[in-house]
């Protein structure tokens, strides 16, 4: 049974790759032509920040969310608007739901709760917490931690598809496993059964400072383990790079950890209520 599951992960990971590939090769293409104007107009967006910052943010590009930290760090952008970018970037989730073959109108529906919850509290947090604003001199994208641009699109492309790919196969691995130990029915009803849990649960994992968070959350919800508001807590908590940057950037530890825990309060919220509207995606 052990060796089947490994073969199992082993065969569904690599039917990815091709799509995982021309995703990513597609989203390094754009990165390269739009990444500094995306920047400057995030910078100029003023009030608009938090709806700027939130559109911006659901297009997975590298480092996007380490550059609006940098932004953020240096009172370029608010708080808000950096929690904007941060509730809105769907990181790794995009290219694996379309390598999955998941329809178009799925994928709308999520990231418009994401842009939505987005900009709802980043203007809330600004009203809060407001910052005045100082110049500083921003770093390229390229200057980022785990940004590759310098590579060019398709040496980038390649590795960040064998990143991502390692990534889902060893937590299809871990999933396959973990069902044959416990029972798809029991795993399922842990998580499915309490709405609640399920969000808290997810809300965390998302909170995981890397690619794996988006992959983990996004591959439990495929396979039927995590709700849709289970979901979408670990969608709006995941910021990919971006709390590792922002921890590096900004000295403030006290707004950091609280921006944290903003976040993930936001996240298991929204999730909770799309849970008990029962909306189901």
């Amino acid at each position: 049974m052990i060796i089947d599951a490994i073969l199992d992960s082993f065969i569904d990971s690599v039917r990815l790759l091709p799509f995982l590939f021309v995703t990513y090769l597609v989203m390094e293409y754009l990165e390269h032509k739009a990444g500094d104007k995306m920047q400057a107009a995030i910078r100029r967006a003023g009030k608009g920040g938090p709806v700027i910052g939130s559109i911006l943010g659901i297009f997975p590009q590298c480092g996007f969310s380490a550059a609006a930290s940098n932004l953020y760090a240096g009172r370029i952008i608010t708080m808000g608007t950096l929690a904007a970018v941060f509730l809105s970037t769907s990181d790794e989730m995009l290219p694996i739901m379309i390598s999955e073959n998941v329809g178009a109108a799925l994928i709308f529906k999520i990231l418009a709760v994401k842009v939505l919850v987005a900009i709802l509290a980043g203007y809330v947090i600004d009203f809060i917490f407001s910052k005045n604003e100082k110049d500083l001199q921003i770093e390229h994208l390229c200057e980022q931690h785990h940004c590759h641009c310098e590579r060019g699109i398709w040496k980038s492309a390649l590795h960040h598809t064998a990143e991502i790919f390692l990534y889902i196969l060893l937590i299809s691995l871990a999933l396959n496993l973990l069902i044959m130990w416990i029972g798809e029915d029991v795993l399922g009803s842990m998580i499915l059964n309490r709405p609640v849990a399920g969000a808290l649960f997810a809300g965390l994992v998302g909170l995981i400072p890397n690619c794996a968070a988006s992959v983990a959350v996004t591959q439990l919800y495929l396979g039927g383990m995590l709700s849709s508001g289970a979901m979408i807590a670990g969608l709006l908590s995941g910021t990919g790079v971006g709390f590792l940057v922002l921890l590096r950037v900004n000295d403030d530890r006290r707004e950091n950890i609280r921006l944290v825990g903003l976040l993930y309060l936001i996240s298991v919220l929204a999730g909770v209520m799309i849970e008990t509207l029962g909306i189901v995606f």
